[in-house]
Formats: C-alpha cells, structure tokens, sequence
C-alpha cells in the first residue's frame, strides 16, 4: 500500500474491559497468574550467534515446523526481563498457529533460562541483535525460493526496540508489517511515571528481577560497572544510570534514554506498522502518546483507554479470560501476510 493511499491513523481502540476486570493494575497483573494461560506449545531452541562473539537463543514453535515454507512467519520480541514463557507471547504462538503461521520469540541477551558471553545484557534501543537475526533469517529463506512475509510483534520493551529497528531501517528491513503493544515510547516519561504511586510496586518487582541477573552474571570484582551503587539502586532511572548505560556505552542514564526512546524514530517507519498503548498502562503516562504528525503515514496508533500494561483481558469468567490483544494483531497483520516474502 503507498503512503499516498494510507493517511497516518490515530484511532480509539474497540478493546473493552470487562465489568469484573476494570481496573489497570489487575489487567496488568492477572495474565501472569497460572490459570489465566495454562497451555504451552512445544518449542525447539536455536543458538543464535552474534557478530560481536556473542550469543542468544531463539525459541521455535514445534508444531510450525511442518508448514509449508510459503507460511508466514512472526517473530516475537518479549519485554523486559520476558521470555518465551511469557503469557502474552504463548498466547500469540498458539493464535498464529491456528493461522498456519510459523513463529518464534527472539530472546534478548542474558533473557529467559540462559546466559550470553559477553560482560552486557539487553536495553531498549539493542536494535542491532534483531537485524542481525532477520538478515540471517531473510537468506535462509530466499534460499527456499517461495517464502511466505516475515512479520513482527514487540511488547513493551520489545515494542520500543522494534519500532526503533523499523524507524533505522526505513525500507531497508525484510519485515512485511509489523506491531508494538505497550511500548515504552518515551523512555524519561515512563521512568519518572513508575515512581509514583501502585506503580512502584512494578518497579520493586522488576528491579529485584534485574539485581538477581546481574548477580548471576558479575560480583563486585568482574562488574564493569560500580557495583555498590547498582545494588543500592531504588529506581529504572538509578538502575539504568549505574548498570545499563556503562555496559553498552551510553554516558548515563540521560543519554542513554535521550538516544533510545522509540518516539523519535516513529516518522521515519516505512513499513505498515500497529501500535497499541493504553491510557492507563501504570508503567507509563499518557504523555507518552505521539501526537499524529510524529508518526509516518504507514503507522497506525490505536489508543484505549483501558487495558492496563499488556493486560487487555476482554471477556470471558475469572477462570476462563479472554484476550483482546492476539486477534486484534493477528488482524492487522493478516492482510500483509498474504503477501509474498519481501
């Protein structure tokens, strides 16, 4: 579709929360409870090696791996401290796969139940990791000579590395189309919103998560960073000035959020491209929201005004919810994925 025939599009989303779930924290929290998605597809793991001497793990979905090669294949971007075993990224293999879509979660480095090499982690402007693996990704399947579209999700995190890797990219990106919930677009704003109220409940969790893998990985002798003020550190902003930014080369937390945040590449995405953020999303505040002409005419912002962080539960009982998000992405992306392979 040409950008003469596809104006920009702010619209309001038709996600409604149920009467029994209405409120944004627990929209945000029940999909982490165990009944809320109890199935699993089976995955077979890939060693992903990076040009730096690194390494990361790409999880397939098994069942896929029968397709026909002309399937459509989604690759999966999780959040921060995310895996393939994230609820919102199960829920969405096995959405795709009734679809006869192949799909995957591309793990960030030193995410989900490994450990990379190197003495760095992940941060939500690493756009170089994915295009390496869709470069790869792309030669393996021209190799097959009638591939189906490759197409992109990113959650939170994820989202903001995505729609930065599309907006680096322009045209320059095997990807057909591609879709980003509830990503952190401006990275200062979020910050400053989770030290407010309920919301530091998220970022004491989080925090703790991240000071557990940075043990892991460093003590205070190997860590290339000032170990006691990463320790003591009480929010993102503390956290991501001592640990994020000296180990992928950022001057500090300013800097660091100044060139990372998926906002100032939105103008620049040339691929059709979703994005769906709540107003009442507690890692975040609506100031996050562009206004429409900071986005490029192949990005459409759909708004809610509930939902919660990854949460839009629409329906269902307690015990057997109902998701907004895998059929309304599914939806947005099936017209491009009909299309041969870029």
């Amino acid at each position: 579709m040409t950008s003469e025939a596809r104006k920009t599009q702010v619209i309001n989303s038709r996600f409604r929360a149920p009467r029994w779930l209405r409120n944004a924290h627990a929209q945000t929290m029940y999909p982490s409870f165990p009944w809320a998605w109890r199935s699993r597809p089976l995955l077979r793991r890939e060693t992903l090696e990076l040009p730096d001497g690194d390494v990361t793990a790409v999880d397939w979905v098994v069942e896929g791996d029968s397709l026909p090669d002309a399937a459509p294949l989604l690759v999966i971007l999780h959040g921060l401290e995310g895996s393939a075993e994230s609820s919102y990224a199960r829920m969405l293999m096995e959405a795709v796969l009734e679809r006869g879509w192949r799909s995957c979660v591309l793990h960030f480095r030193d995410c989900g139940d490994y450990r990379n090499r190197l003495p760095r982690r992940y941060h939500a402007g690493e756009t170089n990791d994915l295009r390496h693996f869709l470069r790869e990704l792309h030669g393996q399947r021209e190799a097959l000579g009638n591939p189906g579209p490759v197409l992109a999700v990113g959650y939170s995190l994820g989202g903001n590395v995505l729609l930065k890797y599309l907006g680096e990219s322009k045209s320059e990106t095997p990807l057909a189309a591609a879709a980003a919930v509830c990503a952190p677009l401006n990275l200062h704003v979020c910050a400053e919103a989770l030290n407010n109220g309920f919301s530091k409940s998220y970022q004491y969790y989080l925090l703790k998560r991240m000071k557990n893998s940075v043990t892991q990985k460093f003590d205070r002798h190997t860590a290339a960073f000032d170990w006691q003020k990463a320790m003591s550190a009480k929010t993102f902003a503390e956290f991501d000035d001592a640990v994020t930014a000296p180990l992928h080369g950022f001057a500090g937390m300013q800097d660091y959020y100044d060139r990372c945040s998926a906002t100032h590449f939105l103008d620049k995405i040339e691929r059709p491209t979703l994005i769906i953020n709540a107003l009442d999303d507690p890692f975040m505040s609506p100031a996050v929201i562009p206004a429409a002409d900071k986005l490029s005419d192949q990005v459409t912002l759909e708004i809610s005004e509930n939902g919660g962080h990854v949460g839009f539960v629409c329906g269902g009982s307690p015990w057997r919810p109902k998701f907004y998000l895998p059929g309304r992405i599914i939806e947005f992306l099936e017209s491009y994925a009909s299309r041969p392979g870029l």
